[in-house]
């Protein structure tokens, strides 16, 4: 079976994240063999964005959420390590800016899709504002629940506008947050890392489980899947991004553009 049909959380199901396990590694036996693996798609993804760069008719929208520390960029890092830069935007969405907070909530986000012929990946996404918001109580609850609805149908509009959409929730224990957390206080090369609100959020858990398992609910769609991510062993984390990624640009068919003029003649004065 295929890692997206293991990790998609089905449309229409009713997610319980306890149901998943983010110790979960697969067929893959350990790190060594998942560097075997990870060697090779590397190469396969370095191909495939070539091909969507030339033919230029399509683009790739990588979604990115999770728990602090549950290796945003990290999979981004590693999974993407083969790309051409110059094909591959990465957007992080944070508090929105005053300019951004007087326009709707899916304003920022629409002007960061990519193009065509381009990978985007948003490290937090339109996402945001049924989490965060929720969970703090930012707006009142009649704003956040249509919210659902808005983002699925703006999905829908992206995705009959050659854009695919690929959504991983990275999944990681509430005990493996702990030892990153731990981590990052221990080890100056992380320092940068640390934030005053890893604690504070962290008193959170509970809560942002529940809302992670209400979008990922109402949000799963066809033409937007979910994937849930076990995200505690790094090494699978990526592996099994990666395998998902390659997948969907061989579904698209892509070939390199034919010749638009006659090679003979290249080179002629």
């Amino acid at each position: 079976m295929k890692f997206s049909e293991q990790l998609l959380v089905k449309p229409g199901h009713k997610v319980r994240l306890e149901d998943f396990d983010s110790e979960g590694s697969a067929h893959v036996r350990d790190k060594d063999h998942a560097a075997e693996i990870m060697k090779k798609r590397t190469g396969r993804l370095e191909h495939l964005q070539q091909v969507l760069y030339a033919e230029n008719k399509h683009a790739l929208l990588i979604i990115l959420q999770g728990m602090d520390a549950a290796g945003k960029d990290g999979t981004i890092r590693h999974v993407m390590s083969g790309v051409n830069p110059q094909g591959c935007d990465v957007t992080s969405f944070k508090v929105p800016t005053p300019i951004e907070a007087s326009h709707d909530f899916l304003w920022r986000i629409h002007n960061a899709v990519p193009p065509r012929g381009m990978i985007g990946i948003f490290n937090r996404s339109q996402y945001e504002d049924v989490l965060v918001v929720r969970v703090h109580n930012l707006v009142p609850k009649k704003i956040w629940e249509k919210r659902y609805d808005q983002i699925n149908e703006f999905e829908e509009l992206l995705t009959e506008n050659s854009v695919t959409i690929l959504k991983f929730f990275l999944h990681i224990s509430k005990d493996e947050q702990q030892k990153r957390f731990t981590e990052r206080h221990e080890d100056p090369r992380k320092y940068w890392k640390v934030s005053a609100s890893d604690a504070s959020e962290r008193k959170y858990w509970d809560d942002y489980q529940r809302a992670y398992e209400v979008l990922l609910s109402k949000c799963s769609k066809k033409h937007a899947p979910w994937f849930v991510i076990p995200a505690n062993k790094k090494w699978f984390r990526d592996l099994a991004v990666a395998g998902i990624i390659i997948e969907a640009l061989e579904n698209l068919k892509m070939k390199f553009p034919a010749h638009v003029a006659d090679g003979a003649e290249v080179g002629k004065s």
